[in-house]
């Protein structure tokens, strides 16, 4: 069976060839697989653009027909620098090869030899020339790091078949359509200011009231199951992110602040603090489950280049929630919260497409996560008898569990096909220890809670990001951030036409009684994707009714009761 990685892998390869042998004074630093194709950075002797992909390409195609099977071998040390001797990128990665205690293996196609760890695709036969295609160049920095040098990045699609290439550029000249970048600013949602600083957003009264409906939406459905809110400063102390672990771990994503006596850390997450107030006063078993939930603001110091839009900011709105409870609760407790991403889920249309990773830890890298063996075999067993008794479509995943615990990340497609990770439940035996947090049992000892992280729609700004994308605007009417908006036909209708629109209030209503002829203000609801208009002419006034008219173009005669009944029943 083919591996699809490994052939990306291999086009990754190829791709390094060609640029050698049409720019034989470039210096190749790595080139991985990616989800849909595959990237190779370069230091170029001289700049290129765009335009040379063409040609890249095309010398990619003649260097495949000379190509057959790929050869891997262990060398020294000394054989790698001595191959690689003029390129300090590969220098460097030697240097981490050989300090990490692993093999220096190269791998060989025709004529090019690159410094790797191997997953090819199986004969340069499995490399359909016509299912690959180059789309972009961007510029990086070598690992990420702006005191780096500056690299070109060449991005290129690749699939088994040309078929499942066009249908992928298809989707990507749809998601292009749908981009929330330009539907947010054509339905005034939100907006970035170059004084205010790149990845900071700022939300518009109608961006605000969608933010408003999410986390409204969400807090219904869940405080039926016992969650609280709970609120906390926007800074810490740097002892916290100590103490939890999160420091060692994300140190280098902190924004640190300097006070006039203290030093203080932006949080970037919540669940530290959410431990303080646990700790705040003493606990027994019949407190317990303890649920809190916040919709609070973190921050973290994401690299300029990655910032895109709503998807990727440097201030991030997390709708989130903590549970702290007994061992033999965990179960009814995460139950609760999926029944909760479950119903929200499906208000959206969601959940008919989705699918569950069972994040576990990587088996071969255990010093990446706090806690042993023992917490780690129990939490990992425990969430998936849950997902097999909820009957969830669940696959194990090693390696993408959080540093602190196992987790259910729930994966939805969006309209077009793309796959997002918005949902989560983790399981965290470790941060509670690490606090030394503390419960009396029915029996008078100190035990220690288990905590649950959860989150619904995670991050504000990029959940709208996804949201937006996928109706392409056109909002379910709970969602909506206009829900209603009232036409006058002519002057003489203005004074129902306020009537209506006071009596629509519970609702996001507008009233459009500017001086635009009415065909103009019809445009302009439709453009602004609105679920509803309301056409007030001569007969409604009349007949005190209105014409309501939906984004699909049903319309119907309703008296403002009749109205009423059906915009509640709707929401």
């Amino acid at each position: 069976m083919k591996n699809i990685e490994h052939i990306r892998h291999s086009f990754a390869h190829l791709l390094a060839a060609a640029v050698l042998d049409l720019y034989p004074n470039t210096k190749p630093t790595i080139g991985p697989a990616t989800e849909n194709g595959f990237y190779y950075d370069f230091e170029f002797e001289n700049p290129i653009s765009e335009k040379d992909l063409k040609e890249i390409q095309k010398r990619m195609k003649k260097i495949l027909n000379k190509w057959e099977n790929v050869s891997g071998k262990e060398v020294t040390e000394e054989e790698a620098r001595n191959l690689f001797k003029e390129n300090p990128y590969k220098l460097e990665l030697i240097d981490e090869i050989v300090s990490d205690g692993d093999l220096v293996t190269l791998y060989t196609w025709g004529d090019f030899t690159d410094l790797c760890k191997g997953g090819h695709a199986e004969s340069s036969k499995d490399m359909n020339p016509d299912a690959f295609k180059l789309t972009k160049l961007a510029g990086v920095y070598w690992r990420g790091d702006e005191n780096n040098p500056q690299l070109t990045r060449v991005y290129g699609l690749a699939f088994e078949t040309k078929e499942e290439l066009e249908e992928y550029e298809k989707m990507l000249e749809e998601a292009e359509k749908r981009d929330h970048r330009k539907i947010g600013k054509e339905m005034d949602l939100f907006t970035f200011s170059n004084l205010v600083g790149s990845g900071l957003p700022m939300f518009t009264p109608k961006g605000m009231a969608m933010r408003d409906a999410i986390e409204k939406k969400i807090m219904d459905i869940q405080e039926k199951y016992g969650f609280k809110k709970v609120w906390i400063p926007h800074i810490t102390k740097p002892e916290l992110y100590k103490t939890s672990g999160h420091w060692d771990k994300f140190g280098e994503e902190l924004f640190k602040l300097k006070g006039k006596e203290s030093e203080f850390v932006m949080k970037p997450m919540n669940c530290p603090h959410h431990t303080q107030i646990y700790a705040s006063t003493p606990k027994s078993y019949k407190d317990l489950p303890v649920r809190y939930v916040e919709t609070t603001t973190c921050y973290r110091d994401e690299q300029t280049g990655e910032l895109l839009g709503l998807s990727r900011v440097r201030s991030l709105t997390q709708d989130d929630g903590h549970v702290f409870c007994t061992e033999d609760q965990i179960k009814e407790e995460i139950k609760n919260i999926i029944d909760v991403i479950k119903e929200f889920y499906s208000t959206l249309g969601m959940f008919n497409n989705y699918r569950v990773a069972l994040s576990v830890r990587d088996p071969n890298n255990k010093e990446k996560y706090l806690g042993d063996d023992t917490v780690w075999n129990l939490s990992e067993k425990v969430l998936e008898e849950i997902a097999n008794e909820e009957k969830l479509n669940f696959e194990i995943m090693e390696g993408e569990a959080a540093f602190y615990g196992p987790k259910l990340d729930f994966m939805f497609r969006d309209s077009i096909g793309r796959e997002w990770q918005l949902a989560t439940a983790q399981l965290d035996f470790n941060m509670p220890k690490r606090f030394s947090l503390e419960y009396t049992d029915s029996s008078g000892e100190k035990k220690t809670p288990v905590m649950i992280h959860r989150a619904v729609a995670g991050s504000l700004e990029r959940f709208l990001s996804v949201i937006i994308e996928h109706f392409a605007g056109e909002f379910p009417f709970w969602l909506a951030p206009v829900q209603i908006k009232v036409l006058p036909i002519g002057e003489k209708h203005i004074d129902y036409a306020k009537e209506v629109e006071k009596k629509l209030r519970s609702y996001r209503v507008e009233l459009d009684d500017s001086d635009d002829n009415f065909g103009k203000k019809v445009r302009k609801a439709k453009v602004e994707k609105i679920p509803y208009f309301i056409v007030i002419g001569d007969e409604e006034v009349k007949h005190e009714k209105i014409t309501l008219e939906s984004r699909d173009g049903n319309k119907e005669e309703l008296t403002i009761e009749n109205l009423l009944d059906k915009l509640e029943e709707e929401k």
